[in-house]
Formats: structure tokens, C-alpha cells, sequence
């Protein structure tokens, strides 16, 4: 069987203390739940048995450095089974989940949350509880690893990540991606506890799903074992196995939702909602526990402190292996480690901007992000670009881009396939793995297939980059189906995520440089399709788009117009001013890249950069209603309240009034000269 980490045992021993163990989890989750009259008991009861096996016999972590580079990563995919992962973190001896969270599960400002959600130090590796997330970021996870072994050495990097997935897990789509992606890759660093309870929430998983798992899985290209999910000598045999499988692995655990409760086992309505004193009562009888709640005996308390420890020894081995590699090296992993951006990278970006002041070349901002990622991939290692099968088209596949396969993992590009929604939640996964920077792109309007992982990003503080592409109605004749209209709107309403929608190389350049520097919040770019010309009037030195808003250009210190626009409209408010300026109208151009860090910025900034009695017209090729509450009661926004149309960009701009002779025409009437 796999290396016992309870030294002295033998198998039956182990066995008998194990079970000692859960007994005493099972009690204190339903209490829990049911203090809380909040919660998911079900799949806790379900799943203890084979957390505690992991956790007790094979798992690599050490308590008191949670943040150990070469920890096996453990992901609790199966969200809702929250307070099983709050009771093995605190009985192994993390610090930050203590006795009185636990007390407090679901109440206010306790890190025992109704699902877990990802906090450095706390043995939560990421943020689950919409199904798939976890098992997708697992994947990244596992990539990650990979990549890193590749660079610096599997005695530096040598972990596993494992997983516990639900029935629920693996209905939602983004498994499928992702587990598919898994196989073709082969990380064979991966493996899976498939939670085969055969309940959801509704009642038996017949109801909804005839899958034959078995040969599912087999066709990604993975392993596949089946067991008795409360049987240890079942689970441990299984473990064994698939750590020594050299293709990922899922183990589907054949276990009894409520496991342990007389009433509840095996039914739905041990899912989602507290079991009831009475129940608690039986429970208790039923496993002959005679200790009080919160009352853990000192014997199975030192029991699981000794497993919390015990990685110690494994961190001390590991750090002699670091102190044994060369000074670059040694050097070089240590500050991917602290997230630290190379010194290099400054002067880089420096160059390129003054190089692009000079040249003023006229592109699609897609093709200047192109350039960017060119430009800085030399000296930015940890930077892993993909695309969702579009490579071509949002160029993120550049001369310097190397991709990773199966047999090679030494280069830096993924090509995702058509998953946009894995390729966000592997995106992830990498970061949270640890010294990489990820970037995806696809079509601004496919957001909408990876938006709930990119949401997640967000709400973790990730550093994760998605470039999207061809963001307006100037795509053209691909037509509505492929237009973004509402997108922008809904990217700018998730918190904490910043949204870029460059107008020309400078700004597309100082947006990635922000993008890069942003430690915790993910990043969108929104790239057009169609040539713009270069409209910045600064070179080298302030990066002028960090407020998020400017002025670019203005004919006067009094303004009569502001005309404030993003991206490819700039082009079109800047043609304006010019015509503006014929009728001795005074205007000035405020270019927006980022929406969001704009309003972050105090009252008299946005006040001095708008202009307070002057008229004020946006202009973006998108929904409008964010724009109202930039140009004020009085002001006039342009841009689409409906769907776009199948036809040359020009064509469709000027059909939507999207023209510099629109924003004349409003001007002459609203303006009194």
C-alpha cells in the first residue's frame, strides 16, 4: 500500500484509526450544518472517507508552510462539501482556519464560508462551488507543473494535484473541456475522486445522465478505476495506482450520500439542508460518540496534528535541493516565487514605445497586442499565452510563442481547442499554481462562454490576461452572431476586473504593461479587427492610460465639446475635432481604455479631465448605459441599443450614426455660439 504517514501502524491498525477519524468528522459536520440551519452535509458525509485516506497516507503538505512550492495541491471541487475540507485544515494545523471559524460556519466574517473561496496561508487552493470550476482549475493546476518540472528540475517540482469531483461536476460542460484537454496532454500528475453518489439535488442522477463513465473517460485518454468509496484497503490500492499511472487518473468511489446518518443515507434531502437534532442524536448513537461538539479527544487531535507535521521534513529536503542549484537558477525560481516582474521588462516596453512614437504605424490594436507579446516573451518566462482555436485571428501566436505538448513541456503556448470556458479555467488554475502569468484570447463576443470562470477570476484576485479580439460591429461581415453589442458592458460590471479597450500601439502597449503589474485582478483587452491609425501624442516616459482616461487632444483650454471615446472611436471622435474646429467649435478628445480605472479615480480628476460645463458626447460601438453616467443628464451617448448587421465595417458604423458628422451635427444644435 502507499507509505503510511501514521508511523507505527500496521494496515489494520491504520485502518482502525482512520475510521476513528471519520467517525468524528461525520458528528461535527452535521452539528455544524445544523448550527448554521445552512449547508450541504450530504456530500461531506459521502466524501470522508477518502479525504481522510488522502490526507492521512499520500498527501504532501506541510501546516506550517501552506504556501510550500512542491505541496500536493488538493481541490475540493465538489464545493458544497465545504465544511469537511474546514474541519481537515484545522485538525491538521493550519492557522488560519481556527476552532471559533468552525464555530461560526456561514456567519459573517468567518473564512469557513458556505463554499470554499481561495485565501493564500489557508490550505483552500481556489475558489469552488459552481461545478466544474475546481476540476478544471485542477487542470491548469497540473499544466503548471508540468511547465515548471520542465524548467527547473522534478527534484524541485514533484507534486501531484488531486481532486474530489461530484456527479454535479461532471454534468457541467466545462468538464468535459477540460478533462478532454487533460487526456491529449496526458498529465499524468492528475488525479480525480470521482464522488459517484448517483444524487443531485433533484434525486437520483438517472433522472438526467445514462453516461457509461467507464469509457467516457477512457477516451480522453485516462486512466480508470472503480471502488468502493468507504472500503480504506479499496482506497488506498486505488491511490496507489493511479500515482504510479502514467496518464491522469479517475477513480470513481462508489459512496452513500449521508453516509452514517439512519434517516438521511443515501437520499437527496441530505444534500442541501441541515439534518435535524434528532438525526444528530441517532448519529451519534449510531457511531458511539459520546464527546461533546467543539471536544476533539487529545489522542486523535495529536493524531492529525503529527499528519499536519509531517511534510516538514519533505519542505527541509526540498529547500537543501534549492540551495544546491546554481545562483541563476537558484535566482530565477525565486522570483517567479514572489510574482516579481524582471527588471528588464521596463526597458523593453520603454523601447518599443518610443520605437512606435517614431514609426506611428497605423494597425488593428489585435496586431499590436501581437507585437507586445512578441516584444516581451524573451524576458518574461512565466508568460503562458493560448487561444481558444483562434490563434490566427486574435494573433496571440506569435514568432516567439513555442507550444506545449504531451511529449514536451518546455515551451509557452497552449492551444486550447474550442473551449473557451476550460481555457479560462485552466488560466486559473495556472496562476494559482504559482510563477506564471497566463494569457488567452478568442472573439470578444465568445466572453460569454468562459464568463464564469473569468468571473471567478476576479472575486480570487488573479493574474490572468484574456485578450479579446475583433470587439466591435468593425468586425463586419461575420455579422450580429459574431458583433459583441452588451459585452463590454457586462465585463465592466464584475468587480475587481479591469477592462481595456486600447485605441492605437501606445495604448495597447501601456494597457498590457498594467495588465502585467496588476498582481491581484485579472485583466480583459479588447482588441479590434480593423486598422486604426497612431493617435497618442506622448512617447516614452508615464504610462498616460494608468487613470484609465486622459486627454489626448484639445483645441482649446475651454472646450465647448468633450468627446470621449474608446478603442477604434477615438479615430472617429478626433475627425470630428477637426471638423469641430472648422465652425470654431472648441472641443477636446478624452480617450477611455479602461472604463473601470477611470471611475476609480477621485471626483476632481475625472471632473478636471471631463470638463464641468461643457457638453459631453461618448462614443462606443457598444451599450450605452455605462457612458450615461460619464456625460451627465444633458450629455448625448452614440452608440448600439441593438443588434449589429452583416456588411462592411464602414458600411455599419455609418448606418448606427457612428460618424464624425453625427457628433458635428449634435454639437451645431447643442452648442450656443
Amino acid at each position: 500500500m502507499v507509505v503510511s504517514r501514521l508511523e507505527g501502524l500496521n494496515d489494520e491498525d491504520l485502518v482502525v484509526e482512520l475510521n476513528e477519524i471519520s467517525r468524528r468528522c461525520r458528528v461535527e459536520i452535521i452539528k455544524m450544518v445544523y448550527r448554521a440551519q445552512a449547508g450541504h452535509p450530504g456530500g461531506s458525509l459521502s466524501e470522508i472517507d477518502l479525504l481522510t485516506a488522502l490526507y492521512a497516507t499520500t498527501l504532501r503538505f506541510n501546516s506550517e508552510d501552506p504556501n510550500w512550492e512542491d505541496r500536493d495541491r488538493f481541490i475540493l471541487s465538489a464545493g458544497h462539501g465545504s465544511m469537511l475540507l474546514y474541519s481537515l485544515l484545522y485538525l491538521t494545523g493550519y492557522k488560519k482556519i481556527k476552532l471559533d471559524d468552525i464555530k461560526n460556519f456561514r456567519q459573517l466574517n468567518s473564512i469557513c464560508a458556505g463554499h470554499p473561496e481561495y485565501e493564500r496561508d489557508s490550505g483552500i487552493e481556489t475558489t469552488t462551488g459552481p461545478l466544474g470550476q475546481g476540476l478544471t482549475n485542477s487542470v491548469g493546476m497540473a499544466i503548471g507543473q508540468e511547465i515548471l518540472k520542465k524548467k527547473f528540475g522534478s527534484d524541485l517540482i514533484n507534486n501531484k494535484t488531486y481532486v474530489i469531483a461530484s456527479d454535479g461536476d461532471l454534468m457541467e460542460g466545462i468538464s468535459h473541456e477540460s478533462m478532454s484537454l487533460a487526456g491529449h496532454l496526458n498529465l499524468k500528475n492528475l488525479i480525480v475522486f470521482f464522488d459517484n453518489n448517483k444524487i443531485s439535488i433533484d434525486g437520483p442522477t438517472s433522472l438526467s445522465v445514462s453516461d457509461n463513465y467507464k469509457k467516457r473517460f477512457e477516451s480522453y485518454g485516462w486512466s480508470f478505476q472503480e471502488i468502493n468509496g468507504h472500503n480504506y484497503g479499496q482506497i488506498f490500492n486505488a491511490i496507489k495506482k493511479a500515482v504510479k499511472s502514467k496518464k491522469p487518473s479517475i477513480i470513481s468511489c462508489k459512496t452513500i450520500i449521508g453516509f452514517g446518518s439512519p434517516n438521511k443515507s443515501g437520499k437527496a434531502s441530505s444534500h442541501g439542508a441541515p439534518l435535524g437534532d434528532d438525526e444528530i442524536k441517532l448519529v451519534r448513537k449510531k457511531l458511539k460518540w459520546k464527546h461533546e461538539p467543539f471536544q476533539i479527544p487529545e489522542k486523535l487531535m495529536n493524531s492529525w496534528r503529527e499528519i499536519g507535521s509531517r511534510g516538514q521534513k519533505l519542505e527541509e529536503e526540498w529547500n537543501n535541493a534549492l540551495g544546491k542549484k546554481n545562483t541563476e537558477i537558484k535566482e530565477e525560481y525565486e522570483r517567479l516565487i514572489r510574482g516579481e516582474l524582471p527588471a528588464a521588462l521596463d526597458k523593453i516596453l520603454g523601447d518599443e514605445k518610443l520605437k512606435f512614437f517614431q514609426t506611428k504605424p497605423k494597425m488593428a490594436t489585435r496586431q499590436c497586442s501581437s507585437s507586445v507579446i512578441g516584444s516581451i516573451s524573451n524576458v518574461l518566462p512565466e508568460l503562458i499565452g493560448g487561444s481558444a482555436d483562434l490563434s490566427g485571428s486574435n494573433n496571440t501566436k506569435t514568432e516567439s510563442s513555442k507550444v506545449i505538448t504531451s511529449k514536451n513541456f518546455s515551451g509557452n503556448y497552449i492551444h486550447y481547442g474550442v473551449r473557451e470556458h476550460a481555457m479560462a479555467g485552466i488560466m486559473n488554475g495556472l496562476a494559482l499554481y504559482g510563477c506564471l502569468i497566463p494569457f488567452g484570447g478568442t472573439f470578444l463576443i465568445f466572453s460569454d462562454y468562459l464568463k464564469p470562470s473569468m468571473r471567478l477570476s476576479a472575486l480570487m484576485g488573479l493574474r490572468v490576461i484574456y485578450i479579446f479580439s475583433h470587439d466591435s460591429i468593425g468586425l463586419g461581415e461575420d455579422g450580429p452572431t459574431h458583433q459583441p453589442i452588451e459585452q463590454l458592458e457586462h465585463l465592466r460590471a464584475i468587480p475587481n476586473l479591469n477592462v481595456f479597450r486600447p485605441a492605437d500601439i501606445n495604448e495597447t502597449l501601456e494597457c498590457w504593461e498594467i495588465a502585467l503589474k496588476s498582481k491581484n485582478n485579472p485583466s480583459a483587452i479588447a482588441l479590434s479587427r480593423q486598422k486604426l491609425p497612431y493617435v497618442s501624442e506622448h512617447g516614452a516616459g508615464e504610462n498616460i492610460c494608468s487613470k484609465g482616461g486622459y486627454v489626448l487632444k484639445k483645441t482649446s483650454d475651454n472646450s465647448d465639446v468633450s468627446l470621449i471615446a474608446s478603442g477604434s472611436e477615438v479615430e472617429i471622435a478626433l475627425e470630428a475635432q477637426e471638423k469641430l474646429k472648422g465652425l470654431n467649435i472648441s472641443s477636446k478628445v478624452i480617450s477611455v481604455p479602461c472604463y473601470d480605472l477611470f471611475q476609480n479615480q477621485t471626483e476632481d480628476y475625472k471632473n478636471k479631465i471631463l470638463g464641468k460645463d461643457t457638453l459631453k458626447i461618448s462614443i462606443e460601438a457598444s451599450s450605452q448605459s455605462g457612458w450615461k453616467n460619464l456625460v451627465g443628464k444633458d450629455g448625448v451617448t452614440l452608440g448600439l441599443s441593438t443588434f449589429g448587421k452583416s456588411a462592411p465595417y464602414k458600411d455599419i458604423y455609418k448606418l448606427f450614426n457612428l460618424t464624425s458628422d453625427e457628433i458635428v451635427k449634435i454639437a451645431k444644435a447643442k452648442v450656443k455660439k
